[in-house]
Parts: C-alpha cells; sequence; structure tokens
C-alpha cells in the first residue's frame, strides 16, 4: 500500500441495517476495508453476501447505519440523502449489468448528456465523448444507437460513459454478466487498462471467476464481513 496518499476509499466498523425491530436485517457487519488510488479491486462473494449494499454505499446510493467510510478523505458517514447526488457527480463512474444506455440516443449522445447535466457545454461533452468513445475502439460507432451495437460495443459505450469526465472511482456491477467469455475478457481487459492510462480507481463486482486474474487484488465478502479468501486446492 502507498500510505504517502490519501486512499481512495477508507471504511472502518461499517454497517448497514434494513428495518427496524424483529425485521430488522444487517446487512453489512462491521466491514474494514481500504483501497488505494488506482487500485483495481475486484469483490466478490456469493448471492446475499452484503456486495450489493456495499457497492450502493461506495455509489453515494445508500448512506451507512454506522461505522466510518471515506472517499478520497470526504467522509460519506453522517451525510444526508440530499448530500447524496453532489456526492456521486463528484466521485463516481457506473458500470451496469445491462448497460443501461437510452436506446434513443447515439453511443456519443449517452455520453454527451449526462457530462452537459454535470455542467459541461454542449461542445465540450461532444467532444469529450468522442474522445472516450475513439479509447474504447469505437471510433467509427459515434453515431450509432445502441440497438445497432453488439452486445460487447454497447458495454464498451457503458465504459466509456463511466471513465467520461475523469471521476476518480468507477464501480462497476457484474460488468461481464450478459457478455459472452470472449466479450467479458475483452471488456474487462480494456478497463483495466483505461483506468490505470486515466488514473482511475475501481471497484469491480463480479461473480466470473474468469476475469478474477485481471484484478490487482480479490476481496471476498460473505453474510456481510470481509473474510479471508477460500482455499484453492
Amino acid at each position: 500500500m502507498n500510505d504517502n496518499l490519501t486512499p481512495a476509499i477508507d471504511i472502518r466498523g461499517l454497517t448497514k441495517t434494513y428495518g427496524t425491530g424483529a425485521l430488522a436485517f444487517q446487512a453489512l457487519k462491521g466491514v474494514d476495508l481500504r483501497v488505494d488510488q488506482g487500485e483495481f479491486m475486484m469483490l466478490v462473494g456469493p448471492s446475499g453476501s452484503g456486495k450489493t449494499t456495499l457497492l450502493s454505499i461506495l455509489g453515494c446510493v445508500l448512506t451507512p447505519t454506522d461505522g466510518e467510510a471515506r472517499l478520497y478523505g470526504e467522509a460519506l458517514h453522517g451525510k444526508k440523502e440530499s448530500d447524496l447526488p453532489r456526492l456521486r457527480l463528484e466521485y463516481i463512474g457506473f458500470i451496469f449489468q445491462g448497460h443501461n444506455l437510452m436506446n434513443a440516443l447515439s453511443a456519443e449522445e449517452n455520453i454527451a448528456v449526462p457530462l452537459e447535466l454535470r455542467g459541461y457545454s454542449h461542445r465540450a461533452a461532444l467532444t469529450e465523448a468522442r474522445e472516450v468513445l475513439t479509447a474504447v475502439g469505437l471510433k467509427d460507432k459515434f453515431k450509432k444507437r445502441p440497438d445497432e451495437l453488439s452486445g460487447g460495443q454497447r458495454q464498451r459505450v457503458a465504459v466509456a460513459r463511466a471513465v467520461a469526465g475523469r471521476p476518480p472511482l468507477i464501480l462497476a456491477d457484474e460488468p461481464t454478466a450478459s457478455l459472452d467469455a470472449e466479450s467479458g475478457m475483452q471488456v474487462t481487459q480494456l478497463l483495466k487498462s483505461l483506468c490505470a492510462e486515466r488514473g482511475h480507481t475501481v471497484v469491480c463486482v463480479t461473480h466470473d471467476n474468469r476475469i478474477f486474474h485481471l484484478a490487482d487484488r480479490t476481496v471476498h465478502i460473505e453474510d456481510g464481513r470481509i473474510v479471508p479468501a477460500p482455499a484453492v486446492h
């Protein structure tokens, strides 16, 4: 670990409880986690282990019940829900399992429109959109709508949208789940190399053991707790 830099993610004793009283369910049970700036980390675990809850807190979608969580030194604990949109815009680029592209918009518009919502001029947003689409190998697909692209190409647009504007942290939720093995490997390799070049930190939630070897580090979560990696026999 590089102790000279503020961690991208610094979590200590993090808990998240849904509901109250007899119906309360504790999804996270005292999670400690540090992710260094520039690290490509994969978060793995069975369904119901707390992966999605942890990713949602890191993505400033949910607030923790207790404990401490910081992104690049800024505390997430104690924040109001009204603070969360600013934090998402400032820190986070998202990649979703199902692309989440707008079918009526072209590839470049799918990237430019969110940038305009973040304050970019129309011209600057299109320039950035074309730059990142070129970086993911889609220089000839600027005007194509999602239904005119393959699954792998749509996920490349999703990667380009996530890194556009250079948010420091990229959160990927099962980014290869809808792709075949070859496309999934290509997209993950692309994401890793692009983020290394541009200085993004990546947390990737995945069940896809075909891509584990691409991570700088793999963190395992079970029953709401970070656990040692399973032994390989």
